[in-house]
């Protein structure tokens, strides 16, 4: 049966490549933009595959509902949702501004709930259905300058292992997809600095200076994201699936790591791994 999947935040990185590679197996994919929407359908007629955009924000409540009822007008269905939407707010906890703060939540996990919350109901009444949520190895553990990130990436761990409960009678699945760094636009266009963790001035700037060029040299790096992809699709077609699926070196790496070891020892670590 060809299953309908809304992606959101499908214009770059995980996202797109998720969106064209369930294309390319014949899924009916309707990738969330809000900007990027012709980018995206060039690239995939490139590849001669076949692709729907819908107008998205995952920060809108009115945009969800607008993009599901269309889908549902077009299809009928939407049988899977992957929740992929997200930004990292590069800043100590001490500099975040309440703007800053807001807005991490509100797209990393707010959107997240609203999105789901807006497809369960179609979810529920065909009786079937996959919820799939991009998280991250630090849903699982910590690391400085991202505890916002973190604290949002552990919300969505939370949101996750809770839903599975409430939705399992109605034959809906619900997983995550715990990434590692992967080579992305996620440092030009997914990674926002706060300028005061980033100025001179601030009493943070000697961890900065060490730590910041670990993470950008990570991503911009990186290995291409179709592994996370691939991912998403062995969860669509596999009723078994992990609860949450390790992809990348460092998710590989440390979220076994974490389960095996106790707090301290596991910190001990971290800290050694990244010098700090």
């Amino acid at each position: 049966m060809n299953k309908t999947v809304l992606i959101t935040g499908a214009t770059s990185g995980m996202g797109k490549a998720t969106a064209l590679l369930l294309a390319e197996h014949g899924y009916t994919v309707y990738a969330g933009v809000r900007n990027g929407r012709q980018e995206l359908i060039d690239e995939a007629e490139k590849h001669g595959l076949s692709l729907n955009t819908v107008a998205l924000d995952v920060q809108d409540t009115a945009s969800i509902r607008k993009a599901v009822q269309h889908i549902m007008t077009k299809e009928g269905k939407i049988d899977v949702l992957v929740n992929n939407a997200g930004f990292g707010l590069l800043a100590t906890l001490e500099e975040g501004t309440d703007e800053e703060i807001f807005k991490q939540f509100d797209v990393n996990v707010f959107g997240l709930i609203k999105m789901t919350r807006e497809v369960l109901p179609h979810m529920r009444e065909a009786g079937s259905g996959v919820v799939i949520n991009i998280s991250s190895f630090l849903g699982k553990m910590g690391l400085p300058l991202l505890s916002h990130y973190n604290a949002s990436k552990y919300a969505v761990e939370g949101i996750t292992d809770s839903l599975r409960f409430e939705v399992a009678p109605f034959g809906i699945r619900v997983h995550s997809v715990l990434a590692g760094l992967f080579g992305t636009n996620f440092v030009k266009k997914g990674l926002v600095a706060n300028s005061t963790t980033t100025g001179e001035s601030s009493p943070y700037k000697e961890l900065v200076s060490h730590f910041m060029p670990i993470v950008a040299k990570a991503i911009n790096e990186g290995p291409d994201p179709l592994p996370i992809a691939q991912a998403v699709k062995n969860i669509i077609e596999n009723d078994d699936s992990d609860i949450a699926v390790e992809v990348g070196k460092e998710a590989e790496q440390f979220v076994p790591m974490r389960k095996r070891m106790d707090d301290k020892s596991f910190e001990a670590k971290v800290k050694e791994t990244f010098g700090l």
